[in-house]
């Protein structure tokens, strides 16, 4: 999706991040996605008291995506309280890989790049397999 709308992308992620439950940190993060299909999922970071069962605003973007019939991300970004682009953590890129894989582009602090460049030599499904 060499195509996606990324000032849209930037918008919902921003218009999202302003629902997340941050009350522990203050850091509320925003993020969006476009799946293959050209639909739009977004996710918020949701903190809790035991600061470890916190989830990150890409979680809540891939529970979102399964539960509203799956499919695969093509286009993603995720943007700070001041609706800045920031990087997702090192947990959230394979969570990115696993439901994007190495077709998936990231709005990065250094612009848009494939998920093979976000997380090089992944280990996914496929090796698995192997």
């Amino acid at each position: 999706m060499t195509d996606a709308d990324w000032d849209a992308l930037r918008d919902a992620a921003r218009e999202v991040m302003t629902r997340a439950y941050a009350p522990y940190s203050g850091y509320p993060v925003g993020a969006a996605a476009f799946t293959t299909t050209g639909d739009l999922v977004v996710g918020a970071n949701v903190e809790n008291a035991a600061y470890g069962v916190t989830l990150c605003a890409e979680c809540s973007l891939v529970s979102a995506l399964i539960t509203t019939g799956g499919g695969r991300l093509a286009a993603f970004v995720c943007v700070n309280r001041n609706g800045d682009t920031i990087m997702p953590c090192g947990r959230c890129r394979q969570l990115l890989w696993e439901h994007g894989g190495p077709d998936l582009l990231v709005e990065t602090v250094s612009g848009i790049r494939p998920m093979t460049e976000v997380l090089p030599d992944a280990f996914g499904p496929d090796d698995l397999e192997a």
